[in-house]
């Protein structure tokens, strides 16, 4: 079936569908009808529709299967091909339905004869209420016209049946009947803080009354003048947005404009109003279909994008049905935790930043869009919350703890009042860490340790005076590069590094070489050969990709070279492995050096060199690296990971490898032995260090620099005061010589007998 004849057949569908359903038959009848008219339409051997009904899917009517399983056969959700379709909410299309690993075979259908299976959700409320299915004898895979054939049926077919009353409203929303007690609910920390206030949805839900569309042409009018009004307020939020000019947050709302202009976006809706649906429907259809491809997605960029793009489909959708009110535009009446299934960045800018606390999302992952945005407000935000929908109300009181990831819904006094002396707590901890801002931290036995900040956006840069941290110890160049639609130009790579510098002042800044690949994945730049990685965190990225894609480094180390004129610039290469590595990286930085000098420009005025220590290999090495190195910054996390062979992003293993176990901090311990007699510093950079209990062992296996998040900066401050170098260094080594069942432990234990606060 070509794409012209798929539209055709389903247009054809849905007149007729428009026949039966404005009939008088009652809805037994009118679904007895229907798989009759999608079959024909489809030329399809067996055309089956299965409903909600007591939480299993029963099969309502059939064409081709024994009538006698009306009524009979019954699927669980998850149960057989019908359930799976019903349980992810996504379409199937199998050439050979019983090779499929959860078919389930039900004799009184009589389908043992047919091979081919396809079947797409019948949705309402985002919720499968249903599934519409076709089979036929000969094995074949049902093309990608047919499925959005049979999309587009379904919709309809949603309708009738919440007009028939042929399933449970209240089975639909998934709402328990015991929403009145306290729930907690975990998920996935995306930008850290503790908020409290009453849950406001963010999108009241929009019905869409009317689904087959009586005029094409006044339906495409409403669409278009749509687009114009949606894009009319974009760039009105573009302009509005209080970020300054062309901080990352521009970048993204740029990015966010370039989908709002999309034409395969835009075509996609006019051709399903093509097909005879509504405005509202076809757009809706649309968005369905985006849902489904993201489900498919692994890239986390692109889902991201994704996202994007769904925000924008809502938005559209509320200005065609005239339910142009958003809670935004209501107005936050008090202190709000906004709930969402997913936000734009242009959606949170447009909410009142005084009285939205926080944000609570079903979705949500740690490179979206929206998380960058947040991260800029100070909104702590929780991501990945499954269930959300069906447990919280609007109205109801929330806790959110997006530190320890968790957030309580409707708590008890007792815990309210817990919540909200913790939350005293911390304001007054923080007012006391402020007041560290201009102390230096020496120990008790009068060592400086230096204590830096890590970064990666211009708007992280106001941190380093407010922290009162010695510099950055790590700026990731890698998020600019995140959030453009395309390769940054050296130009923009400039501006930021130049920005980030004048805020630094004399304070210096480390700049780490673009960082990506493993589970930071542009669209725009991909393998050679385009093949999938089975274990990307150890493939090709970082230095790997930079050294391959040698154009990539060359303009990034001339837009640094350019940025520091006059100035000292301190440049770090990632994932190092080898010392050959860090050779031929450098070697791109004096290339383009020379480069410039010989036209005239003005240059820093030292270029100090170093390596990202997160490879175990390159501790082997350490004495061949050191005499070119000025920095050598030990990575912890992917270090981590690498020692134990343990996936960090996987949540079986995430907690299961203790930093403080004597296998890191034996190997750690060497490190600063090896550069002995070198001028080289050593920094420990990633979460490790900004622990107070980890950065008590570091100093005491000699570590004496740390690079950590801007809110670790004040209690590192506060708890190198309290340590005395000799005494804690002595204790780790007799540990590591014999170690105790659990170092932590005794770690701990060793703190408290002298008044050290941990975490």
């Amino acid at each position: 079936m070509t794409a012209t004849s798929a539209v055709s057949a389903a247009r054809t569908i849905l007149t007729r569908l428009h026949d039966v359903m404005a009939s008088r038959q009652h809805a037994q009848a009118k679904l007895n009808t229907v798989v009759e008219v999608i079959g024909e339409g489809l030329d399809s051997e067996v055309c089956s529709i299965y409903l909600l009904r007591e939480g299993m899917l029963e099969l309502f009517a059939t064409r081709g299967l024994a009538q006698e399983a009306v009524h009979v056969t019954r699927m669980a959700i998850g149960e057989g091909l019908v359930g799976t379709i019903g349980e992810n909410i996504d379409s199937l299309n199998l050439a050979e339905a019983t090779a499929h690993p959860d078919f389930s075979y039900r004799p009184e259908t009589g389908e043992e004869k047919f091979h081919s299976f396809a079947g797409v959700p019948i949705v309402r409320r985002e919720r499968a209420v249903g599934v519409l299915c076709v089979q036929h004898v000969d094995p074949r895979r049902y093309e990608e016209v047919e499925i959005e054939a049979l999309q587009t049926v379904a919709m309809v077919l949603s309708e009738l049946i919440s007009n028939a009353a042929l399933v449970d409203e209240e089975e639909v929303a998934g709402l328990s009947a015991q929403l009145t007690g306290p729930q907690h609910l975990a998920g996935l920390a995306l930008v850290k803080g503790l908020a409290a206030g009453v849950a406001v949805y963010h999108q009241p839900r929009i019905t869409i009354e009317h689904v087959m569309a009586d005029d094409r042409d006044a339906e495409l009018q409403r669409v278009y003048l749509a687009f114009d009004k949606m894009r009319e307020q974009i760039e009105r939020m573009a302009a509005q947005a209080e970020f300054g000019v062309g901080g990352e947050h521009e970048e993204v709302l740029e990015t966010y404009k370039m989908f709002a202009y999309d034409e395969g976006w835009s075509r996609r809706i006019i051709e399903a109003i093509d097909s005879g649906l509504t405005a509202e429907a076809a757009i809706e259809r649309v968005q369905q279909r985006t849902r489904m491809r993201m489900r498919q997605i692994d890239d986390p960029l692109l889902a991201d994008r994704m996202h994007d793009l769904e925000d924008l489909s809502n938005r559209l959708l509320r200005i065609v049905s005239g339910q142009m009110g958003t809670a935004a535009s209501m107005g936050l009446r008090q202190d709000s935790i906004l709930i969402a299934r997913n936000l734009g960045p242009a959606e949170l800018l447009e909410y009142d930043k005084r009285r939205l606390k926080g944000v609570v999302l079903e979705e949500g992952s740690l490179t979206a869009h929206v998380v960058i945005v947040a991260r800029a407000m100070g909104i702590p935000v929780l991501g990945r919350v499954r269930g959300l929908r069906g447990m919280v109300r609007d109205g109801d009181p929330l806790l959110l703890d997006a530190d320890k990831g968790t957030v309580v819904v409707r708590p008890l006094p007792t815990v309210s009042e817990a919540f909200e002396a913790r939350f005293v707590k911390n304001k007054e901890r923080q007012a006391a860490y402020a007041a560290l801002r201009d102390v230096e931290p020496f120990t008790r036995d009068g060592t400086r340790i230096t204590v830096m900040m890590n970064a990666g956006l211009r708007d992280d840069m106001p941190s380093l005076a407010l922290s009162g941290a010695d510099g950055v110890g790590l700026f990731r160049t890698e998020f600019q590069f995140l959030v453009s639609a395309t390769l940054p130009q050296r130009e923009r790579q400039t501006r930021l590094y130049r920005d980030v510098l004048d805020v630094a002042g004399d304070k210096p800044v480390v700049f780490r070489t673009v960082d990506i690949g493993g589970d930071k994945i542009l669209p725009y730049l991909r393998h050679n050969d385009g093949e999938h990685e089975e274990n990307p965190a150890m493939g090709w990225r970082a230095l790997r990709v930079a050294l391959e894609r040698e154009g990539l480094l060359k303009v990034q180390a001339r837009a640094l070279l350019e940025a520091a004129a006059g100035k000292t610039l301190n440049v770090m290469f990632p994932m190092v492995s080898e010392p050959w590595e860090f050779d031929a990286a450098r070697a791109v930085f004096e290339s383009q050096r020379s480069y410039l000098k010989n036209q005239k420009k003005k240059l820093p005025e030292a270029i100090r060199y170093g390596a990202m220590l997160e490879v175990p290999a390159l501790a082997e090495q350490l004495d061949l690296l050191a005499p070119k190195l000025s920095f050598l910054s030990i990575g912890t996390n992917d270090l981590t990971q690498f020692l134990f062979a343990a996936d960090r992003s996987n949540p079986k293993l995430a907690e299961r490898y203790d930093w403080l176990s004597p296998a890191i901090l034996r190997f750690l311990r060497r490190v600063p032995q090896a550069v002995v007699g070198h001028n080289v510093d050593i920094t420990v950079c990633g979460e490790m260090g900004g622990r107070r209990l980890e950065a008590l062992a570091l100093m005491g296996i000699g570590i004496r620099r740390l690079s950590i998040t801007p809110a670790a900066v004040g209690p590192i401050k506060e708890l190198v005061r309290k340590v005395d170098l000799a005494e804690i260094g002595e204790a780790m080594n007799q540990w590591l010589a014999a170690p105790p069942p659990s170092l932590r432990e005794a770690l701990v234990q060793w703190a408290q007998d002298r008044g050290i606060e941990t975490d």
